[in-house]
């Protein structure tokens, strides 16, 4: 679905991603872990055109490199940036509503009910600006408005980043749903347990290039690849 190849992104002079390699299959999820300032982020942001880059990024056999953002999007690709970018003073349903679209997915289209039915306190807050909503429920609106425009590949950046454990355990299982439904994910988190729980593979990325790659029982069975380039408690 999506192949990454010799991929270099800059930051005016910086030169922080240097000739990364990877792809994700049709429904597939994988997580891109690492620590801080390794590059994580800023492959996100190539992908969606938001940085000066270099290489090749095809989606579905189309280059990508040199797109618009609008156009990205376009072909299929949602992004949920770190900062959740929500409207603070229109309400949750009118956030809602503004991410509506068809897309191009052939999926059911997911409609406002469902998104409702994945994360109930959005119902019971559906009226409330979304600007006084707390962290956790930010990030559930933020999911909820990118689905809503029925995209095959979610990137979803640091999701869980200074939440609460329960609302962790919520957004774990809407990743599991969501990747029940077929959409692909490329999942950039902090947190080992959580990627365990919900990704297919995983790239770890380390001075801006892939480090490993590879399925859970690889990673798992690799000691040194985890203690020196993941954070682990």
């Amino acid at each position: 679905m999506l192949q990454v190849e010799h991929l270099h992104a800059y930051y005016d002079q910086s030169h922080i991603l240097h000739g990364l390699n990877f792809e994700i299959q049709a429904g597939e999820v994988l997580a891109l872990l690492g620590r801080n300032g390794a590059g994580r982020s800023t492959t996100l942001k190539a992908i969606m055109g938001m940085v000066r880059a270099e290489g090749s990024i095809r989606y579905r056999g189309k280059q990508l490199l040199g797109l618009p953002s609008f156009k990205i999007a376009q072909a299929g690709i949602a992004y949920v940036p770190e900062n959740r970018e929500i409207f603070a003073e229109l309400s949750v349903e009118q956030n809602l509503r503004l991410g509506q679209k068809l897309g191009i997915s052939k999926q059911t289209p997911w409609q406002l009910e469902e998104m409702y039915a994945l994360f109930p306190i959005l119902l019971e807050r559906r009226h409330t600006k979304a600007g006084v909503l707390s962290g956790g429920e930010q990030q559930m609106l933020s999911l909820s408005r990118s689905l809503l425009g029925n995209p095959d590949l979610l990137l979803i950046d640091e999701p869980t980043e200074g939440l609460a454990p329960k609302v962790i355990d919520v957004l774990r299982d809407f990743f599991i749903k969501i990747k029940q439904r077929g959409i692909a994910i490329l999942l950039v988190e902090q947190k080992l347990n959580l990627a365990l729980q919900v990704a297919d593979r995983f790239l770890i990325m380390g001075h801006g290039q892939a480090v490993f790659e590879g399925e859970q029982q690889a990673l798992l069975a690799n000691d040194i690849i985890r203690q020196e380039w993941l954070e682990v408690g």
